[in-house]
């Protein structure tokens, strides 16, 4: 790991127009330089470069950061790989912190591992082609049935495991374990790698007689093969692959991913396949942003892989029904994630591996174009030739289609897809509004949502702990929780969220607003930009219109005050990457102060600063992004006279940070209110429909007292929620 002395050091020597220069030719306009942009395709420059800020933002397509994100973003490297680079720019020297006895031990041996993977990739690709058994049977296979180029074969790193027998009266070839061995590579990373297995005392190479695909991680190093058997014998698996191992995980891992990700991130697109065979035949007919899960069912951490350079995937099918309806899990699981999906079915008799081959680059591309279908439509298609007149499977249908839409996380896709799915099912909007509404609610009840909200508030707090590393000494509050007794104002605030409303019997908001929604966005949006912009600047407050006559003017920070009102309100940030930037806030301040205590650190502007420094260079590039297009106009207004005439934001705080935090709670409540209001709706028309039963008497025992003392409950509920909001509206009006 890179110490935090050279990092800082890295980081004061790079001029981000220096950098940016050697890949862009930039032109000044006033204090500024623009480029026509280097991620997208454009005309007209719309690439921007502050250096008086060390930032650029693309406002076309939406990149942006410092010069760490953009070495980042265009070299395809990892965060200590950019500072390395730039180390390397200018002449500084990389400094590692020391390690602990056991971290060399784990580092040393992930590295062993890489390196006799790596070093047996180059032993499969030299049998290929210089043995007689690799190019009679494996090279043949490659070149005459796949039809394979030699650039491809060699692109991919392809091989052949010898069997270690004599072949067509030449001697038998090295087998890998007994050329690793005299290479110096040890056994035990032989094994540890799963290359190799012992029998009889013996090392035997585990993919002996099988041709080789090498598995690369994302920074292209060789963590695992697939071999492929060309015998006829149906007793021996088609197929072998690593096991998992301390440097490859399958979950985490996609085929083709590294020789895939600069197209991904160009054409914003990625083509899912199932095989290697598919990835490779793709890319050699000039498609790149295509990868595959290998054969085995697609994983959260596979689907986030994607992510990082994508929302939108199309996923390629062959003809074959049953394997399609057993991928539809995986497709549940990319909605789930906030992906864009759209599905190709190829055509009868056709997989990506042979279409691919018989057609060129552009038939490909506008086939693809051309039979793109929306994964909705798509589903509902697939399953609905099959249900032909019968009314229970056409209710399994819909039932089906409604749990595929309440796994979408944003609410104005899911209502446009019930609006769509309204027309193509002849079903009213507001019944499948409702029943996505009560599998959402199911789910979260099941404590499905709940656990994976648990594991990305974790996977958040780890990334700000590695992203920043704090010192030892922290006090261990949660992030910007004001210590007890430090005076945080709101502890005992009238103006916040308990009084009449928590008397009577009012859910936390936290429960009730569940999701993440759009109606949240501007508004979370909105007090991350204050945090930024003003976090450590001070709030004055005039406690006598909270604490009586004799209460003193209470003063505190505008960082301060957001966290405390919404730790009042059991409130966190809906957004994961707004709450993730909240956290990385506190521990970006708690360091900047434990390093710079001096009267000079704790000036406002000064620490402000040096806050939102270490945030444009941290390395999320998603949250270097995010900052500066949060913190930075679009448009800068150049009349002197009219800015003149402006008050300065910073003099209007008092009133706009506090502003900000109550109409957040505003709409976090409408929202709520707006959930409610469903859910009467539901248990309204469920207690009419109990009623008429019970007075037919096609039920001995109706349901209807169950849906009235549940309908009293909600009431109870909406009734309190709205004097909450009665009671935010009256403070809003009193500061407005």
């Amino acid at each position: 790991m890179i110490d935090r002395a050279t990092v800082e050091k890295i980081l004061d020597a790079t001029e981000i127009v220096d950098v940016i220069s050697d890949f862009v030719t930039l032109k000044r306009r006033g204090a500024n330089y623009i480029a026509c942009c280097p991620f997208h395709n454009e005309k007209t420059p719309s690439f921007s470069v502050s250096p008086s800020k060390g930032i650029f933002k693309c406002f076309g397509c939406g990149k942006a950061g410092s010069a760490v994100t953009f070495v980042m973003e265009h070299e395809q490297m990892t965060y200590p790989e950019a500072l390395k680079y730039l180390a390397r720019k200018y002449g500084i020297e990389v400094h590692e912190q020391e390690e602990s006895a056991e971290d060399t031990a784990d580092r040393l041996k992930r590295e062993s591992m890489i390196a006799v993977s790596e070093f047996a990739s180059r032993f499969y690709a030299d049998a290929l082609f210089n043995t007689a058994e690799g190019h009679s049977v494996g090279l043949s296979y490659f070149r005459q049935k796949r039809g394979f180029s030699d650039e491809t074969i060699r692109k991919f790193g392809l091989g052949w495991s010898p069997s270690g027998r004599s072949f067509a009266g030449e001697p038998a070839a090295a087998t890998l374990p007994r050329t690793a061995l005299q290479n110096g590579y040890k056994a035990e990373y032989l094994l540890s790698t799963g290359l190799c297995y012992e029998h009889g005392g013996e090392l035997v190479d585990k993919f002996r007689e099988r041709v080789i695909f090498p598995i690369h991680s994302l920074s292209g190093r060789v963590i695992a093969f697939g071999g492929r058997t060309l015998r006829e014998d149906k007793t021996v698996a088609k197929y072998l692959n690593s096991p998992e191992s301390d440097i490859y995980h399958k979950s985490r891992s996609l085929y083709g991913i590294y020789f895939a990700k600069s197209a991904i991130a160009r054409e914003q697109k990625c083509y899912l396949v199932e095989g290697y065979t598919d990835v490779i035949s793709m890319h050699q007919a000039g498609i790149e942003n295509v990868t595959a899960s290998s054969g085995t069912s697609l994983t959260t951490d596979q689907i986030r892989l994607i992510k990082r350079f994508t929302n939108n995937v199309t996923v390629l099918y062959d003809g074959d029904a049953a394997g399609i309806k057993a991928s539809l899990r995986g497709i549940n699981m990319l909605l789930e994630e906030g992906m864009i999906i759209k599905v190709v079915l190829l055509p009868d008799g056709e997989d990506p591996d042979s279409f691919a081959r018989s057609h060129t680059r552009q038939e490909i591309l506008d086939f693809l174009s051309e039979h793109e279908t929306d994964f909705i439509e798509f589903k509902y298609d697939l399953l609905s030739s099959t249900i032909e007149r019968d009314p229970i499977r056409k209710a399994e249908l819909i039932r089906d289609i409604i749990d595929t839409i309440a796994v979408i996380p944003d609410q104005i896709a899911r209502s446009v897809y019930i609006e769509q799915c309204a027309q193509r099912l002849g079903m009213k909007e507001d019944v499948l509004f409702a029943e996505v509404a009560r599998v959402r609610r199911k789910r979260i009840e099941s404590g499905q949502f709940e656990q994976r909200r648990r594991e990305e508030a974790a996977a958040r707090r780890a990334a700000a702990q590695e992203a920043v590393r704090a010192a030892d000494g922290e006090d261990g509050r949660e992030y910007g929780a004001p210590a007890a007794g430090d005076g945080a104002y709101g502890q005992d605030n009238a103006g916040s969220f308990g009084g009449d409303a928590a008397s009577a019997g009012s859910p936390s908001l936290a429960e009730a607003a569940m999701n993440p929604v759009p109606l949240l966005d501007p508004v979370e949006r909105e007090l991350v930009y204050y945090l930024l912009k003003f976090g450590e600047y001070i709030l004055t407050f005039d406690g006598s219109k909270t604490y009586g006559a004799e209460a003193p003017v209470i003063r505190i920070t505008v960082a301060e005050y957001i966290s405390a009102q919404l730790q009042d309100d059991g409130l966190e940030l809906q957004n994961p990457l707004y709450c993730r930037m909240f956290q990385m806030y506190f521990s970006f301040r708690d360091q900047l102060l434990e390093e710079d205590s001096s009267e000079a650190g704790r000036d406002p502007e000064v620490l402000q600063g040096r806050i939102l420094r270490q945030f444009v260079n941290c390395q999320d590039p998603q949250v270097s992004v995010a900052v500066v297009d949060i913190t930075e106009a679009k448009y800068v207004i150049n009349v002197k006279e009219y800015l003149k005439s402006q008050i300065p934001e910073r003099n209007t705080i008092d009133i706009n940070v506090p502003k900000a935090v109550l109409v957040y709670k505003l709409k976090y409540v409408e929202h709520a209110c707006s959930q409610l209001m469903a859910e009467l709706g539901r248990l309204q028309s469920g207690s009419a429909r109990d009623a008429a039963l019970s007075a037919s008497g096609q039920e001995e025992q109706s349901s209807a007292e169950l849906a009235e003392s549940g309908l009293q409950k909600t009431m109870r509920e909406l009734k309190a929620l709205l004097q909450a909001k009665n009671m935010i509206v009256r403070e809003l009006n009193r500061i407005s």
